[in-house]
């Protein structure tokens, strides 16, 4: 099976998650985008989604689904969101497509994390991909370097600002052993809105579209 029908095939398995639910979290991504499709043909069911970028909020208005505001609904029961690794543990790094900050809030903000994916997300260490961080714009230089510091390699995404007016630096060269306790000290850097990593609040169960599910 290649990589998009992988990608179809978790997007469309996240359905089964949704189902007696009428207000749902929806995250960012090729993958999502898939589910987004699915979702479409159950939107009868739904009074609304939250979601997590522009990019995913301009789909869900051309299926005609109306959007919330995850302050003006709370808690929400399910979350469906990609990744961009995803470990044994179901840690993730996340961040690629640049919304991590408000994948991270919802992902918080919900009682059941849903994360699709294809396998060749899936690794035994995270960190091969590298690991989004959301900086202040006036701090990035000011963070790269404690982040060099730490022993890290980060590149500036020149060509992103998110959804929230701000930058990201790409960090290469980690072999992420020990994801909670990275995500925990290098959120303390002053200037860093978030880190990628979803270790304290990693996924609640992980959709491979090879048919595994963990």
């Amino acid at each position: 099976m290649d990589i998009e029908a992988q990608k179809r095939a978790a997007g469309e398995a996240a359905i089964e998650f949704i189902e007696g639910q009428s207000v749902i979290g929806v995250g960012t991504g090729s993958t999502v985008r898939y589910f987004i499709d699915a979702l479409a043909k159950v939107k009868h069911h739904l009074d609304g989604v939250v979601s997590s970028s522009e990019q995913s909020s301009k789909l869900l208005r051309a299926h005609g689904i109306p959007l919330l505001d995850l302050n003006a609904v709370g808690t929400l029961d399910v979350y469906v969101d990609g990744a961009d690794e995803c470990d044994a543990g179901r840690h993730l790094i996340k961040g690629g497509g640049g919304a991590l900050t408000r994948e991270k809030i919802i992902a918080a903000a919900s009682k059941q994390f849903v994360c699709v994916v294809d396998a060749h997300k899936c690794v035994d260490v995270l960190g091969k991909f590298p690991l989004p961080i959301e900086v202040i714009p006036m701090a990035r230089s000011y963070v790269a370097r404690e982040i060099e510091r730490r022993g890290g390699t980060p590149v500036w995404r020149a060509d992103c600002v998110t959804d929230n007016g701000n930058w990201i630096l790409d960090v290469h060269g980690l072999a992420i052993r020990d994801p909670a306790t990275l995500e925990s000290e290098w959120n303390q850097i002053t200037g860093v809105v978030t880190v990628g990593l979803f270790a304290h609040r990693p996924a609640d169960v992980v959709l491979v579209g090879d048919g595994r599910r963990f």
